[in-house]
């Protein structure tokens, strides 16, 4: 039986988690919290093997160093870390010899997407991203966008693509790709790679209507933290 903790278990993510773990065999949820709980005190009052964070962006990394500091394993699915943070909970994550996972998206699909992506960046270099999320998200670029970009510039460098001419809410060059963001009422997540060339255009799409999509990827997710003894990065190292 696998001992689980949600914090931030009153948001969109953390209600739809709560109710997914208490369905699922194999997994006792023994606390929820929000930022109303001392999340230090909690861990080591409950003793959870697995804690899974759905707060805001702005506490990622401080509650991952305190997971790890108590001797549970993160999994974390809020964004805005910077790399000298993933850096330094990773040199945490091997002293204690603890698994955990920091998940810019836990969709199976979306993850596909971006492992896909960076194998046809190899072949179609210009690449450029556009992603909307419901006004609601915080950040911008979304932490999916800024991975994927990441992925196909370790197979890709100084990409040369032309400015796209729409009229979106936010552009930013990350890793050398363009990146397109759309925060409007009507969208959960969607996000489009676009591989030009001469005479074609390649693009990948992946839509997500239903915030359940992400409950397969946070239940893997769980199971593999166990098996392992340092932090990583992307779901994309899980399959």
């Amino acid at each position: 039986m696998i001992r689980v903790l949600i914090n931030g278990y009153t948001g969109r993510m953390g209600i739809i988690t709560k109710k997914a773990l208490l369905k699922e065999n194999g997994f006792e949820l023994v606390k929820c919290t929000n930022s109303q709980h001392d999340l230090r005190a909690e861990i080591i009052r409950h003793q959870p093997d697995v804690v899974i964070d759905f707060s805001l962006a702005s506490l990622g990394y401080k509650n991952t160093k305190i997971i790890l500091e108590c001797g549970s394993r993160p999994v974390i699915g809020t964004s805005g870390f910077t790399q000298a943070q993933v850096d330094e909970l990773l040199v945490l994550s091997k002293e204690k010899a603890l698994g955990g996972l920091i998940a810019p998206n836990f969709s199976l699909g979306a993850v596909l997407m971006m492992i896909y992506s960076a194998k046809i960046a190899k072949y179609f270099p210009n690449v450029e991203i556009v992603e909307a999320h419901s006004i609601q998200k915080e950040d911008s670029p979304s932490g999916t966008a800024i991975r994927t970009a990441e992925l196909i510039s370790s197979v890709i460098h100084d990409v040369g693509s032309k400015q796209t001419k729409i009229k979106l809410s936010q552009d930013v060059n990350v890793h050398g790709i363009k990146i397109h963001s759309i925060r409007m009422d009507g969208f959960i997540a969607k996000q489009s790679v676009l591989f030009g060339s001469k005479g074609e255009v390649l693009k990948l799409t992946h839509s997500t209507s239903d915030r359940e999509s992400f409950m397969a990827g946070v239940i893997l997710s769980c199971k593999e933290v166990l098996k392992r003894k340092q932090l990583y990065y992307g779901l994309e190292n899980f399959l």
